[in-house]
């Protein structure tokens, strides 16, 4: 038995070392949501774990829009990534065989979704985002969930066309440039991300807030919520479909771990207080799919 279990090991351990040497290095894609190197800075200890785990070099990539970690994922020049539901959609519709959706986060009271949320500044005179009508108003960018496709579809069905009830509708390039600009008064509104749990004063317990208050770019009680959308489904961690199989479950597994083993990590890739990352499948982003393809063939 012994024998056969030293042989049973060593295949495996030969099979794992062979898969491993099929890839001489990772890249992992960062979307957009503050600058490009707070975004290195904040998931540094993320690289640096899945660097030592796979014992190849891993690199950062920090687009400047989200369609560049969307192509990358499809050209193969990336190969792991957090995505909004939108962007998961759009790289689906392209190609359903480029990526594996395997994590999403789990909010700390076990939900697995987040909101959209529109703001102004507290001093304004906006409250309510009927009060924003003939004001310029903030997007992130075409492919952000939370920041065009459902507060774009949700606000569209409540106010009507959105460049006639707003004197300007821009899109800022992200999440932190919408906060920064709302708060400086470049747009009088705009909407942005965050689970809604905890504090308004602390940016909510995670999300586009919660990341800028920490780096002491605004001042929450600067802001105030005027809207909220419906609940989105939280996005997923992908994994390029093509990499060897042993290489995507060992960065599944160490950010399955992450918030187990290395906390404050877990804190920089979440954006903030989170409960865990838990297993997701392709089934819980069909409504989001289905709502893309409707807006792709609108236009």
């Amino acid at each position: 038995m012994k024998k056969i279990a030293f042989a049973l090991a060593l295949t495996t351990a030969l099979s794992q070392a062979v898969s491993a040497q099929e890839i001489s290095g990772f890249n992992i894609g960062i979307l957009g949501g503050e600058n490009a190197q707070d975004r290195m800075n904040s998931n540094e200890c993320y690289r640096a774990a899945i660097q030592e785990a796979l014992g190849v070099p891993v690199k950062v990539f920090t687009p400047a829009d989200y369609d560049g970690v969307i192509q990358g994922l499809l050209g193969g020049t990336i190969d792991l990534a957090w995505l909004g539901a939108s962007g998961y959609a759009k790289i689906y519709l392209t190609d359903e065989n480029a990526v594996d959706a395997v994590l999403t986060k789990q909010n700390a009271d076990g939900s697995t979704g987040y909101y959209s949320i529109g703001f102004a500044r507290a001093d304004s005179g906006i409250t309510r985002i009927e009060d924003a009508k003939g004001k310029s108003f903030a997007f992130a960018e075409p492919n952000s969930t939370s920041g065009y496709l459902v507060p774009g579809a949700e606000l569209l069905e409540m106010v009507g066309p959105l460049d006639q009830f707003f004197s300007e509708v821009k899109f800022s390039g992200g999440h932190e440039q919408t906060i920064v600009g709302v708060n400086n008064g470049d747009f009088l509104a705009g909407v942005t991300f965050a689970d809604g749990l905890g504090d308004w004063a602390d940016g909510y317990n995670s999300g586009a807030f919660r990341k800028a208050a920490d780096a002491g770019l605004v001042d929450m009680n600067d802001l105030v919520e005027i809207w909220r959308s419906k609940l989105i489904p939280e996005g997923p961690m992908v994994v390029r479909k093509a990499l060897p199989q042993d290489v995507k479950d060992k960065v599944t597994q160490i950010t399955a771990d992450l918030w187990e083993k290395d906390p404050a990590c877990a804190y920089s890739v979440a954006a903030g207080e989170a409960k865990d990352f838990v297993p997701v499948s392709h089934d819980a982003f069909l409504g989001v799919i289905a709502a893309r393809k409707l807006q792709e063939s609108a236009q």
